[in-house]
């Protein structure tokens, strides 16, 4: 069994506070025996206004957030799965960039959120995603004190073959960290994240965002965890931020694949000419 820890923030706009959020919560993971700790989409700067966020989204090795997170990781030996960043590409536009950090305070992985929230919606929420960030193009599994663990970012989550890749790889978790909306996350949260775990047959890590936040957006929080079969092993509500705690079997993951063996069982889908 291997013991893990999610934040659900209530991230804003200044770095420099949600850094200190973070940090204290990898502290309070440590302290309470985790070996990971999750942490949402967007961890290091939540602000829709793009121009007053613009001079904070630097290059990855110029990230003070990232570099609190390494040292603190460092610190108290402790892996963190950091949700994602805003982060600036060579060419001048933004990653949403998801960092595993292992307990040394190294980069052990990272991954670019591959789909772009480009939406309207019928509350009058619009969405532009691809207007600043540029989608990445790999698909990114490593090797944790949890296992394989596949690397996914929010809006990812409506795309089941990135799952099936991750299925086919074999991961043993799937973080989905995010930051969901509260129309879209109360229609489809559950329901999406239960579907990636059963047909990965893996556990879903959903680290999430919570609450009110200073630029004035509203999302939907219940950071989960779900084994293999579908079962919630945590909810955290959609209330206030805070830590959790959840225990990975592996054993489990063994025994789902054994009793519904449909990694094994999957076959190439023809296509018509």
């Amino acid at each position: 069994m291997a013991r893990i820890a999610l934040l659900q923030m209530t991230a804003g706009i200044d770095p420099a506070e949600n850094a200190g959020l973070i940090v204290d919560a990898i502290a309070g993971a440590a302290g309470q025996g985790a070996g990971m700790l999750f942490t949402p989409e967007m961890s290091g700067l939540l602000d829709r206004d793009r121009e007053r966020a613009r001079p904070h989204v630097v290059a990855e090795a110029d990230n003070r957030v990232l570099a609190a997170v390494q040292q603190a990781a460092a610190a108290h030996d402790i892996w963190v799965a950091l949700g994602s960043l805003a982060v600036l590409r060579p060419d001048g536009r933004w990653a949403n960039r998801s960092l595993l950090i292992d307990g040394q305070g190294h980069v052990a992985a990272r991954y670019d959120k591959i789909h772009m929230f480009d939406v309207e919606l019928a509350t009058g929420e619009s969405w532009r995603e691809s207007a600043a960030y540029a989608p990445g193009e790999d698909v990114v599994s490593a090797q944790t004190p949890i296992g394989l663990l596949g690397l996914a970012i929010c809006y990812d989550v409506r795309f089941p073959a990135l799952f099936g890749e991750l299925g086919r790889r074999r991961c043993d978790a799937i973080a989905i960290p995010a930051a969901f909306t509260v129309p879209t996350g109360q229609a489809h949260w559950h329901l999406m994240q239960r579907a990636r775990a059963v047909e990965s047959s893996a556990y879903v890590i959903a680290a999430a965002q919570v609450g009110e936040h200073a630029d004035g957006r509203r999302t939907y929080g219940h950071s989960l965890v779900i084994d293999p079969w579908g079962d919630v092993l945590l909810d955290m509500g959609g209330e206030k931020p805070g830590l959790g705690f959840a225990e990975i079997d592996p054993a489990r993951i063994e025994t789902v694949r054994s009793q519904l063996p449909s990694l094994a069982n999957r076959r190439p889908i023809p296509t018509s000419a």
